[in-house]
């Protein structure tokens, strides 16, 4: 098991930030720039993505080049790891200007153009792919890693979850970041089990369908309580530095941070801001400055930002998977319960979008491992290029629900107020563009 530290580490960065770049660099940083231009002009896109690629052709070491010099923090899971790396960079502006790939572009090539646009920044908060952790953190040599959960995600063509927990542990084995890790995912856990200095975090895990058995010898874990364990081997949660404790987070000292300023709703984004909160403190952010900053965000990516669109307010939910879905219902729920959010009242329409394109993932079989119950009573409208998928599931769930040809004619069947629309990943996007999020 890991040894649990609450400080960070020396970090032996090789040059400054902004440093002098290389010719090839050079060129490679400008044919970057140039090729997003050309791509955001052509509609394609951001540019992120196509201008990296073109650079790392062109200089396969930019990467380290363009983060040699700073204080990098990673920041990897199956879920919350945009509005993870979001909160984390607010709370290092405390000092001093900060690069993110903020936008989600969390593959080395949207990795890359993002370092590229700032070269001057001390500090930089990179979400990355839960795939390409090992490879990103070998070449950007980070001072802290957060981990926050892992589970099921994208079956047609992401690695089975103990499978990628292993390739963690193996990637990240005698690194010198010290690894900020959620000590109530036993993924996580394993993940982390190599690494010298890690600290703890109890930020819950509501989805545990995937972590029912030992990664270790493959017993099956034990949950009496929080305190997870194998019924076979040592193998435990570990005692947690930092803590979710309802509304506030506890800090090593046992110090409580209330966290009911924060505008980003939710228990998943309380245990997000309390991951952020311990990886600050690792660059002397006290928790209480932290949180305050933190309390500066109202949306990441357009996620739970609430917007009017035919005479309706609709809130934007993304919800990507089924550990994902769960933490958006209860999400939902909790608010109907303490009397709606935002003048909705409870039992507010839901509004359900799916579709299987190539960066959901093709396979919807997931949709089966997804507890819609938790809809019964509410009126559910159901749009999305996979809708009749979606509505055979509610059907079975005993859920009733109308199927809408598009989010205009769904929209004007719902009563005037508050709509909470959750949608995968590209059918996200596509009601962000359409409703002018």
């Amino acid at each position: 098991m890991t040894t649990t530290v609450a400080s960070g580490h020396d970090h032996d960065a090789a040059g400054e930030a902004g440093a002098p770049l290389p010719p090839r660099a050079k060129v490679a940083v400008a044919a970057s720039k140039v090729t997003g231009a050309v791509s955001r002009a052509a509609g394609r896109g951001s540019g992120a993505v196509i201008g990296g690629r073109v650079a790392l052709r062109l200089d396969p070491q930019l990467l380290a080049r363009l983060t040699a010099g700073r204080d990098c923090v990673l920041v990897s899971a199956t879920n919350g790891k945009t509005t993870t790396t979001r909160l984390i960079a607010e709370a290092l502006r405390a000092l001093g200007p900060v690069v993110s790939n903020a936008l989600g572009a969390n593959m080395p090539a949207g990795i890359t153009a993002a370092m590229a646009s700032d070269r001057d920044a001390r500090h930089a908060v990179i979400e990355v792919d839960e795939k390409y952790l090992p490879t990103v953190a070998a070449q950007t040599k980070p001072r802290a890693i957060a981990l926050l959960n892992l589970s099921r995600d994208q079956l047609d063509r992401a690695a089975e979850t103990r499978m990628l927990a292993q390739r963690w542990r193996d990637g990240l084995a005698g690194t010198a970041a010290t690894v900020v890790a959620n000590c109530d995912d036993p993924l996580v856990v394993w993940a982390a089990g190599e690494v010298a200095n890690v600290v703890w975090v109890a930020a819950g895990q509501a989805w545990q369908e995937d972590a029912w058995s030992c990664p270790r010898c493959g017993g099956v874990l034990q949950r009496p309580s929080a305190d997870w364990h194998c019924a076979k081997c040592d193998f435990r949660r570990p005692a947690p530095v930092w803590s979710l404790d309802g509304d506030a987070l506890r800090d090593p000292l046992g110090v409580r941070v209330e966290l009911g300023g924060l505008r980003l709703p939710g228990r998943a984004n309380r245990a997000n801001a309390t991951t952020a909160a311990a990886v600050a403190s690792l660059f002397g952010v006290d928790p209480q400055r932290a949180v305050s900053r933190m309390e500066q965000v109202t949306a990441v990516a357009g996620r739970y930002d609430t917007v009017t669109y035919r005479g309706r307010r609709l809130r934007l939910l993304l919800a990507k998977n089924p550990a994902g879905w769960l933490e958006t219902f209860d999400l939902v729920a909790a608010e109907a319960d303490a009397g709606g959010t935002d003048g909705g009242g409870a039992g507010h329409p839901v509004l359900l979008s799916v579709n299987a394109l190539s960066a959901d993932g093709t396979d919807t079989s997931w949709l089966w491992d997804v507890d819609y119950t938790r809809l019964a009573g509410r009126p559910v409208l159901v749009i999305g290029q996979r809708r009749l998928d979606l509505a055979v599931r509610l059907q079975v769930a005993g859920v009733e629900f109308t199927v809408y040809d598009d989010v205009d004619a769904a929209v004007d069947a719902a009563p005037e107020g508050l709509i909470d629309v959750i949608a995968n990943y590209t059918a996200f996007q596509q009601l962000r563009a359409r409703v002018g999020a």
